[in-house]
């Protein structure tokens, strides 16, 4: 996979440590998107949303950066935590502050988690406010009752006149991708070690698709995750016969192009921007601790999997 780029459309390293950052960056990995989300329990403050969204426009872009990654966000409010409207109310009122902010590609993750009708007043509200700013659209499908909350997903966003190709529907299965296709809408499938999507059902349904619409990414949020998701994805689908450039539409360029319609994150993001200098610092903060020399310079990467690592 020499000279490979990826873009990992779907990543919550929030949840992550500088040290992914470093084997992603060896990998070749050189832009990620972090969607809002769940934490693992409920905020209970819309301050502490607040605190969220701007550590994503933030310190953890900034923290990228370190690495040689170039990092960008959706902004909105999780599906779960939708569910407590006194709060949902409130958040609602943040999320115009952030959603134009820079490094902000999208509205996301939304959607439903138990369908309930709480979540489905406030999708419904997040849709308008994408469409206010035409923004696209990063939806997270349910984990329970999947075929028919991601048709519901994709029936709500066209009652609301948003265009198909303006949203990417998250954690498709063999279940759903066909559905999702047919209707026009960006296929995304989140490649996990143990559930959702590995990458050897991956290859086949690139194989049976093709690469059109399609892209995968790892989510690596605070469960057991694997933030190298996709460029082991990626080489395996390369020892499967699937070619370099399907590899290159599924793993790279069609999460670029469906982002890049918000005109936030465009190639020459990372095409001209290949140094670091880890003496800089943010809020009078490092990503260096005690003694730690700091790099400055060109990022090198060799597009490999680092040699400790087995998919």
């Amino acid at each position: 996979m020499k000279n490979m780029m990826f873009l990992d459309p779907h990543i919550h390293m929030t949840s992550r440590t500088t040290d992914d950052y470093e084997r992603m960056r060896q990998a070749g990995i050189v832009a990620i998107i972090e969607p809002a989300f769940w934490l693992g329990q409920p905020r209970t403050e819309p301050g502490s949303f607040k605190d969220y969204f701007s550590s994503l426009v933030g310190w953890e872009r900034f923290r990228a950066s370190q690495f040689g990654i170039k990092h960008y966000c959706t902004i909105g409010l999780n599906s779960k935590e939708a569910n407590n409207e006194a709060l949902a109310e409130q958040v609602m009122e943040l999320l115009p502050l952030f959603v134009c902010k820079e490094g902000v590609v999208g509205v996301g993750e939304i959607g439903y988690d138990d369908q309930t009708p709480a979540e489905d007043k406030y999708y419904r509200l997040q849709l308008e406010l994408a469409k206010e700013v035409n923004m696209p659209v990063q939806i997270h499908t349910p984990h329970r009752d999947k075929k028919s909350g991601t048709i519901r997903s994709m029936e709500v966003c066209l009652e609301h006149g948003i265009e198909p190709g303006m949203v990417i529907v998250d954690h498709n299965n063999e279940e759903t991708v066909k559905d999702t296709l047919d209707r026009g809408f960006w296929a995304a499938f989140t490649i996990y070690p143990h559930s959702k999507m590995g990458n050897e059902r991956m290859v086949e349904i690139v194989k049976q698709y093709g690469t059109e619409r399609i892209m995968i990414n790892s989510a690596a949020d605070w469960g057991i995750s694997d933030p190298l998701s996709v460029p082991k994805t990626a080489s395996l689908m390369l020892e499967r016969g699937i070619s370099e450039a399907d590899v290159r539409m599924v793993c790279y360029q069609n999460a670029l192009t469906a982002f890049g319609q918000s005109g936030q994150i465009q190639e020459s993001d990372w095409l001209e921007s290949t140094s670091v200098d880890q003496r800089e610092k943010f809020s009078n903060n490092s990503v260096l601790r005690g003694g730690q020399a700091p790099k400055v310079g060109e990022v090198e990467s060799s597009g490999d999997l680092p040699s400790n690592i087995v998919r």
